[in-house]
């Protein structure tokens, strides 16, 4: 995996401008804030982000990967203030689940999702090397 940053770039902050790998693919479908059994346990924004960012790492870990493996990232929140707000939160759950690794992401306020009670959905893209 390389990490893509053009000579002269300001370095961006929790993602990468971009990455180039090679190796088995996995993609994963947008997971939100509830467990394996479609249960939320909260409607905190951050408490959703928590789970939706487990969900990511237990259905990598059913195809032989682990967060180190993702290459990129796509947030559909509900609420961009909301979002904002919470960064230091939201990055602390991100460091203990995800860890250090920082692969491109892409946020993007939407109207809604389709459950009701869900605050964010993430999708993701992860290479395994072969």
């Amino acid at each position: 995996m390389q990490f893509l940053q053009p000579d002269g770039w300001v370095s961006p902050k929790g993602y990468a401008n971009g990455i180039s790998a090679t190796g088995r693919q996995i993609f994963v479908g947008g997971m939100i804030g509830w467990d394996g059994q479609g249960r939320f346990h909260t409607d905190d924004f951050v408490g959703q982000v928590s789970q939706a960012l487990q969900n990511v790492v237990a259905v990598l870990r059913e195809g032989g990967a682990g967060p180190e493996h993702i290459v990129r990232m796509t947030w559909y929140v509900i609420d961009k203030k909301e979002y904002v707000a919470a960064y230091p939160e939201i990055g602390k759950v991100y460091r203990e689940i995800i860890g250090r690794h920082f692969p491109s992401m892409t946020a993007v306020q939407v109207a809604g999702l389709i459950e009701d009670r869900a605050k964010v959905e993430i999708e993701v893209t992860a290479v395994v090397p072969e």
